[in-house]
């Protein structure tokens, strides 16, 4: 692939060399380092001069930081003469700040000033991978590729789950973003099995109080669908709801594993066969501390998406088909 250049940023070199390998390419030479006041130096250090760049940081661990090397690596590339620069940004960071969600709130629309912040440090194009809510990609002016996990999921589920004909997929919150009603039913489609929904009450933000689960359960395979989870608070209440009204098994499946503060112990907990998340983030020490937790790869989705950008091809085959 001529005129290609992969970066990866410190967020999560991982998922770069996977993506670099499976494209056959080598990682890009970047040096990110700090100086003493904290503030993020980035050196490329090979010629970018007319090339079509790739820069792979996810919205994780230190996340501010990794969104201040990731725009200062666009700029770098920007203008040392790239012909044009796209950020994977497998995990978007700051996607649940996209509305305010109050009547005369004065919250801020965080996901909207990081998009004009991309926009502003020269990147031409974004691929993400199952935004919290779909809308985010009007807040750019520019072309926003956003990927979804969902054909990585459905080959899990036949995989890995013996009674998956008889299952039935569980939205643990219907009254959230949009675009997970249509995880939820799309999944349930392809699968052509039954799903169910459990309606949340939130005192304020990560506490659930109660909960009401709409759809039959009984003696039937639960499958919890959310594209992230932070604290797990609501995935582990909703895997309790299930068992509690007859659910033989339990099973989540997430894109976005965040596991922030409790979530570990939660899960250790609670009554899931397995927790199932991609590896938009990483799992690595997670997994360590938790036996349940199981990944699918979705580095060859990202790759792929890079190979049809660069070639000028549609990406839309990637919404409904694994790359094999």
């Amino acid at each position: 692939m001529p005129n290609i250049k992969i970066f990866s940023g410190s967020s999560h070199p991982d998922l770069s060399q996977k993506i670099a390998d499976r494209l056959g390419l080598e990682l890009g030479k970047v040096v990110t380092k700090k100086f003493s006041n904290q503030e993020t130096c980035v050196e490329i250090g090979e010629s970018v001069r007319g090339e079509d760049v790739y820069i792979v940081q996810s919205g994780c661990g230190e996340i501010n930081d990794n969104l201040m090397e990731l725009l200062i690596m666009i700029n770098a590339c920007k203008i040392a003469s790239s012909s044009r620069v796209t950020a994977v940004i497998p995990c978007f960071p700051y996607a649940r700040q996209d509305k305010k969600d109050k009547v005369g709130s004065r919250a801020p629309i965080s996901a909207k000033l990081v998009a004009n912040m991309l926009s502003v440090s020269g990147a031409d194009h974004i691929i993400t991978m199952d935004l919290h809510a779909s809308q985010i990609q009007g807040f750019f002016d520019i072309p926003v590729d956003n990927l979804y996990a969902e054909p990585a999921v459905l080959k899990w589920i036949k995989e890995n789950i013996l009674e998956w004909k008889d299952c039935i997929i569980v939205s643990p919150d219907a009254g959230g973003a949009k675009s997970l009603s249509l995880l939820v039913t799309s999944i349930a489609d392809r699968l052509n099995v039954d799903f169910a929904l459990i309606h949340k009450e939130r005192k304020k933000a990560n506490e659930v109080d109660r909960m009401v689960l709409v759809g039959d359960v009984r003696d039937r395979v639960a499958i919890l669908v959310d594209d992230m989870a932070d604290t797990c608070g609501t995935i582990c209440h909703a895997a309790d709801k299930l068992i509690s009204v007859g659910a033989t098994k339990v099973y989540a499946i997430l894109t976005h594993g965040i596991f922030s503060g409790p979530a570990i112990s939660r899960i250790n907990d609670a009554c899931f066969e397995a927790v199932v998340v991609t590896n938009t983030i990483p799992q690595e020490e997670k997994m360590k501390q938790c036996s349940k937790i199981q990944v699918i790869d979705i580095s060859m989705i990202l790759a792929e998406a890079i190979r049809r950008t660069h070639n000028g091809e549609s990406v839309s085959y990637l919404f409904s088909h694994v790359p094999l």
